[in-house]
């Protein structure tokens, strides 16, 4: 046996034992040895194997080295495509089949299908039509490839054109197709269209039946979904699923739990794909209690995806409160795929703990796991929360990079930049989508009210409504909360009659809590009281809230009593209402009112929340709490302060000292307002940065007067604008002015 040959067959070898790292160090370090186009393959299948991206590239580099690449051979092209698209780098995919002088249908449907996985159905439709326009042909695999993408972007358009060519094509009598064509209709909304070429069906085999099922109970149909399982000849566990999965989907929480017990009493075992739709409902209505009924079946199952199930467990308990059980089962897993990553980033986002989300993220990338599109969706709301707009803008880059870009993500990323106080980048990426959905302008119209820019807010409804894009509840939430910021209680009540009388949209409690909202900041109390009290609904702690915060702008203490005794017995536990009272009583002197609730708060162990504020600098976020001297720089900091405060006296500024709880002198008072925490994070911002820059801060409670008025000073002071988000809406201060006008 030759030396070659010899080579050539141990690198195989090592292949098929998993033994990647000795194969590849063989292959780099022989030189001037012919490698067969075979062991190349072997290669790159343990590449996918093992989804080690850097070692399939070295591979390339090889392969390109020996010239193999522009071959008219399509084996070795079409292998990078599939090593490429398996380990996560859709770009590199991309650039191999383009570099292709003859693709075949196998190189066209890998291609299609890279698009496909990696959530971008319109790019694998382009690329489909544009097969269309050389001379291959698609096969059976093509239609079953491309067809999931008409029914990811819902177009019922391309669904019918490429039915037209698979009848033309002749593969109408393919099951494969078949299916997935009745899976397409499904999920367009055209059941009934699905139904058609079911009944035509003359042996239906037991895939059909379920893509008919699941059609059924994912467009809500569940009672034909229910019929047609019945008469299925023999249920298995994919139909028992199905129709799990619609009853979750289509919110019948309860339904789709008493399916899961039936399922089991039937004798049918659940797998991992049943226990991954069942988890979901006990999500959806925080039952952990029987999410963890369910965890103790999965592990006295056998049959089950150990990664799969994981995910959905953690998913569970984040949303149903319990991240730290959640985080705990992410730690202990041996092996995470990228939706594992994903869901934990995912389930930290949503529980507030957007820092460990970064940091998760961070972690991700160090170990080699390349993120996908729903990880950047999950991730830049991260951002958003923490007001990280240099970090946001980061993960764009990587989104473009990495070849995600999407209206999902691009939603993501315009809601990012609202709520980092870029509202003027938000605008530059929504002008630049070619047709913004419903949650676009959502996102955009948000992004405005929340800044306080309500005649920008209005434009764009108008301009919505124009596009033929039918508004929804949010966006009514939206377009209500742009009123409310801005006082204008006449369009208030318009926008918000026009929900039901025009749009057939029944109002959500949030809905109510914005007019609320908008009638109690205008100062009409005793209306605002009447408009709950004739509520269909029963008002819940939000409206009694919105209420209670403007009783204390209004002064109105009996008014603030009365609605704080009912907040009280709603939320024993909830400092908001005992804070916002306190607030009442001190300025109007009431101390001794305010230790008595101060005691009330002991006694019931009510903590109020420290508040505090942060900024980016340098792509690192700093944290300040009132008082605060942790900092490294807090020398500097009280010094800057100390100065800014006797040029914003010399100026003009005078002290309001009826934020401060405390029966103190007026001195001292003044002093505690010195060091309120969003004060700490503009002078660390204006130490930090360069002049001119704008500063932008984030405040996780609502922003006092005398900050306000002394953030207005400073702007003019150092001819910088200052951005500040508090828990209400965004600040922008420049030139002596705040964008609220003074309001909020």
């Amino acid at each position: 046996m030759s030396f070659v040959t010899n080579l050539n067959r141990n690198i195989r070898g090592l292949c098929t034992e998993g033994r990647l790292k000795e194969a590849l160090h063989i292959l780099l370090t022989t030189h001037n040895t012919p490698i067969e186009i075979s062991t190349y393959l072997h290669l790159l299948q343990a590449c996918i194997a093992e989804k080690t991206l850097s070692a399939g590239k070295q591979i390339h580099s090889h392969i390109n080295g020996w010239g193999f690449a522009f071959t008219p051979h399509t084996l070795l092209p079409n292998k990078l495509i599939n090593m490429y698209d398996k380990c996560g780098s859709l770009a590199d995919a991309r650039k191999v089949f383009h570099d292709m002088t003859e693709p075949d249908v196998f190189s066209w449907n890998m291609i299609i299908s890279a698009y496909r996985r990696h959530e971008l159905p319109q790019e694998a439709l382009t690329l489909f039509y544009k097969m269309q326009r050389t001379a291959i042909q698609p096969d059976q695999f093509t239609f079953s490839n491309i067809l999931p993408s008409c029914a990811n972007v819902a177009s019922i358009k391309h669904g019918l054109q490429i039915h037209g060519k698979i009848v033309r094509c002749g593969f109408l009598s393919d099951g494969i197709v078949m299916n997935t064509l009745i899976d397409m209709y499904a999920k367009c909304g055209r059941i009934s269209k699905g139904r058609q070429l079911f009944d035509k069906m003359h042996n239906a085999d037991v895939i059909s039946w379920n893509a008919m099922i699941t059609g059924y109970a994912r467009s809500g149909s569940l009672e034909e979904a229910l019929r047609l399982f019945k008469e299925m000849p023999r249920g298995n566990v994919v139909s028992w699923t199905a129709i799990i999965a619609g009853c979750v989907q289509n919110g019948f929480v309860d339904k789709a739990l008493e399916v899961f017990q039936e399922m089991q009493l039937a004798g049918e075992k659940p797998d991992s794909a049943t226990f991954s739709s069942i988890l979901p409902a006990c999500a959806k209505i925080g039952d952990m209690k029987m999410g963890m009924e369910i965890h103790r079946k999965i592990i006295e199952s056998q049959n089950v995806s150990y990664i799969m199930v994981t995910n959905a467990l953690i998913d569970m308990y984040a949303k149903c409160g319990s991240i730290k059980k959640a985080r705990d089962l992410f730690g202990k897993m041996p092996q995470r795929d990228v939706v594992s990553w994903t869901t934990i980033i995912a389930g930290c986002t949503q529980s507030g703990l957007v820092e460990k989300a970064l940091e998760i993220f961070k972690q991700m990338q160090f170990v080699g796991v390349r993120p996908d599109s729903s990880t950047f969706a999950s991730i830049l709301p991260a951002c958003a929360k923490l007001g990280a707009l240099k970090q946001g803008i980061e993960i764009q880059q990587k989104v473009i990079e990495n070849g995600f870009w999407s209206d999902v993500v691009a939603n993501a990323v315009i809601d990012m930049y609202a709520k980092c106080g870029s509202i003027h980048r938000a605008r530059e990426l929504f002008d630049k989508m070619n047709n913004p959905g419903v949650v676009s302008w959502n996102a955009m119209i948000a992004g405005y009210a929340m800044h306080g820019y309500s005649k920008d807010a209005f434009e764009l409804f108008k301009l919505m409504k124009h596009s033929g894009t039918i508004p929804d509840q949010v966006s009514f939430l939206c377009i209500l909360f742009a009123c409310s910021h801005a006082g204008l209680v006449d369009g208030g009540c318009i926008y918000f009659n026009l929900m039901s009388t025009s749009y057939s949209i029944m109002p959500m409690m949030a809905h109510y809590v914005c007019i609320v909202d908008l009638l109690a900041r205008a100062g009409y109390l005793e209306e605002t009281l009447n408009f709950i009290i004739k509520m269909p609904v029963k008002p819940d702690v939000a409206v009694w809230m919105s209420l209670l915060g403007t009783c204390r702008s209004h002064k109105n203490i009996r008014l603030g009593e009365f609605v704080s005794t009912l907040l009280f017995e709603l939320d024993p536990k909830h400092d908001a209402p005992y804070v916002l009272l306190s607030n009442i009583y001190a300025e109007v002197g009431k101390w001794g009112d305010v230790q008595k609730l101060r005691k009330l708060m002991k006694d019931r162990e009510v903590k109020k929340m420290p508040g505090c504020s942060w900024i980016e600098v340098h792509k690192t976020i700093h944290i300040f709490c009132v008082g605060d001297k942790s900092h490294p720089q807090t020398q500097e900091i009280y010094a800057m302060l100390e100065k800014l405060s006797l040029e914003m006296k010399a100026a003009g500024y005078i002290p309001d000292t009826r934020p401060v709880l405390n029966d103190v002198e007026e001195e001292e008072k003044e002093l505690l307002l010195c060091h309120h925490s969003e004060k700490l994070a503009i002078v660390f911002g204006l130490l930090n940065t360069t002049p001119g820059t704008t500063i932008r801060v984030v405040k996780n409670l609502r922003v006092c007067g005398d900050c306000h008025t002394a953030t207005k000073f400073i702007s003019k002071i150092v001819a910088r604008e200052i951005i500040v988000r508090d828990s209400n809406r965004f600040h922008h201060f420049k030139h002596g002015q705040c964008s609220c006008g003074d309001f909020w």
